[in-house]
């Protein structure tokens, strides 16, 4: 029996990996198409939403089997749930990336002001949330709580540009009061990236949760013994 769920757990793993670097990329065009206003880049993001949704329920229904038929307990059971966990948070990742491309989609300004988007330090808020999805990935696959750690400084980063660039649309609206629309359609866009980095951070929450466990077990102590 323990064979058998050890090899569950690393497709389940497998699996997540996949889905992690899916949602990297999608969040990635979407990045990239706000930057550059490609719709075509847009509407690509738009179409493998649908692949970020297939393999959420797909994993959610390994877990459910896995949890079914071998009943896992102490680390393995709390393995299981984080990735249930962190599954959820890749796929609300993938709906921010899908939303980011819809603002692309439907704006009808063919470019963006470049001195208004370096006020607005977009490229490096997308460059840090990018970045906290590739650690956290790294962390889980290391089992590196000094990784995922060192999300949350970075999403402090995140969150004073987004803080940051509500103040810069507004002075903006008052120079180019035309532009309304398209500031606030912005300000749309910086919070989907602030609330993609709330949902990393959860992510990097789950690892610690399930690394810490492992470690606990393998210094002796119990899980009766742990407080979480």
């Amino acid at each position: 029996m323990v064979k058998f769920i050890e090899s569950e757990l690393l497709l389940l793993k497998k699996e997540a990996d996949e889905m992690w670097t899916l949602v990297y990329n999608q969040l990635d065009r979407a990045g990239e198409a706000v930057l550059t206003f490609d719709k075509e880049l847009a509407q690509q993001v738009l179409v493998r939403e649908r692949r970020v949704n297939a393999f959420e329920l797909k994993i959610d229904s390994d877990i459910e089997d896995i949890i079914a038929l071998y009943n896992p307990v102490g680390v393995d059971l709390r393995f299981v749930l984080a990735m249930l966990k962190i599954n959820s948070n890749l796929e609300r990742l993938g709906d921010f990336a899908e939303g980011i491309a819809r603002f692309v989609i439907h704006s009808p300004d063919p470019v963006l002001d470049s001195e208004l988007l370096k006020d607005l330090r977009l490229e490096e808020m997308l460059t840090e949330v990018l970045s906290m999805l590739e650690t956290t990935k790294r962390a889980l696959n290391d089992e590196s709580m000094e990784l995922a750690n060192s999300v949350f400084a970075k999403d402090n980063v995140v969150d004073e540009i987004n803080a940051e660039a509500t103040k810069v649309l507004a002075q903006y609206i008052k120079l180019h009061p035309d532009a309304l629309k398209l500031c606030l359609d912005l300000v749309s866009v910086f919070r989907k990236l602030e609330r993609a980095g709330d949902h990393i951070t959860n992510i990097a929450e789950e690892i610690i949760f399930y690394i810490d466990a492992k470690v606990l077990k393998h210094s002796g102590k119990t899980d009766e013994s742990y407080p979480g």
